[in-house]
């Protein structure tokens, strides 16, 4: 086995032939640790120094990626992070082949011990699926050496399992929310002459990329101040490399010629993910085109073969009327000295 870390961004680009080949063969396959969504993120919003380690078999093949950064935050603390935590990666993990999990972690720990390691406070892991080992074996494995470890739910992500078809999916929710979302739908189509649209065109994916940006800023003042000069160049980024894989669905809602509503969702490894949404309150709010354009993706997604539609995390109440169930992600802390 060889441990490697790399210090410079350049090995992303090394790294690229390999790295998704083993996302997919991982128990983390998640699109927030593809290649493209982990070197963007380093490109745009990464801060800190970078430890990205790598560890291979004794053949040369990658078996195991941990993506690591070291931070200081405002209080001088030091910590090692995860590539893309906190606020714009639902999901977050080592990447190994199953039989290579536990010599990943090993080596992780191996490392911020070792005498290679710059000085650090915590290892602070954010956003790990509950389904995950790594926040019980990695917690596990630090009190064996004798650190501190503490993991804990951080957030919950509710998830829609699916059935075969949209009336079968109807009449899973309560009679209330059946009723609503039946005359939201019709109540649209009725006042107003209505488009449903997916961005489908690279020539145009941009002004749609733009428009997206521009609902979303408009539809609360906590979003357009999320929306960093930084924040829209990822944003640009991630949507052009995320359609060239075809994981992209940006959906719309047009009313009288106006987009009214946007949302944009992932389709990754069979599910929906729906990542950010957008809506003008000055147009046609009162016909909730929000909704109805949630309505559609969903119907969507299940005419689609989907079988879990993810609204990743965040605990609001509409999820839970659309008739999710909520799933928990962790957030592992690892330090030298007594937790507090």
């Amino acid at each position: 086995m060889r441990t490697e870390i790399h210090r410079d961004s350049v090995a992303f680009q090394r790294l690229r032939p390999e790295w998704n080949a083993l996302v997919q063969r991982s128990l983390c396959n998640r699109i927030f640790v593809t290649w493209e969504w982990q070197a963007i993120w380093w490109e745009c919003l990464g801060e800190g120094e970078l430890h990205l380690l790598t560890l291979r078999a004794d053949d040369g093949l990658l078996v195991g990626i941990a993506p690591l950064c070291r931070v200081t935050g405002q209080t001088g603390e030091r910590a090692f992070r995860w590539i893309g935590c906190v606020d714009v990666s639902d999901y977050l993990d080592l990447i190994a082949l199953p039989e290579y999990e536990a010599a990943l972690h090993k080596a992780i720990l191996d490392y911020v011990t070792g005498p290679d390691a710059p000085a650090w406070d915590y290892v602070d892991l954010c956003n790990i699926p509950q389904d995950s080992h790594t926040h019980r074996a990695l917690a596990e494995l630090a009190v064996q050496r004798s650190l501190y470890a503490r993991a804990e739910v951080q957030d919950v992500c509710p998830v829609i399992s699916l059935p075969d078809t949209w009336d079968a999916y109807l009449d899973s929710l309560d009679k209330k929310q059946r009723h609503e979302i039946r005359r939201k739908m019709r109540r649209i189509e009725q006042e107003t002459q209505t488009r449903r649209y997916t961005a489908n065109n690279t020539n145009t994916l941009d002004d749609a990329v733009d428009t997206f940006i521009h609902l979303h800023k408009k539809s609360d003042p906590d979003k357009e101040a999320f929306m960093t000069v930084q924040m829209v160049q990822f944003f640009k980024e991630i949507c052009r490399a995320l359609f060239e894989n075809g994981w992209l669905q940006l959906a719309f809602i047009e009313m009288d010629g106006v987009e009214a509503a946007t949302m944009l969702n992932f389709d990754y490894n069979g599910e929906i993910l729906v990542y950010n949404s957008g809506y003008d309150p000055s147009a046609y709010a009162g016909l909730s085109p929000g909704i109805v354009l949630l309505a559609d993706c969903i119907r969507s997604a299940i005419e689609s073969g989907r079988k879990r539609f993810d609204f990743l995390r965040g605990n609001e109440d509409y999820k839970f009327r659309f008739g999710a169930a909520a799933t928990t992600v962790h957030n592992l802390l690892i330090s030298p000295r007594p937790l507090p």
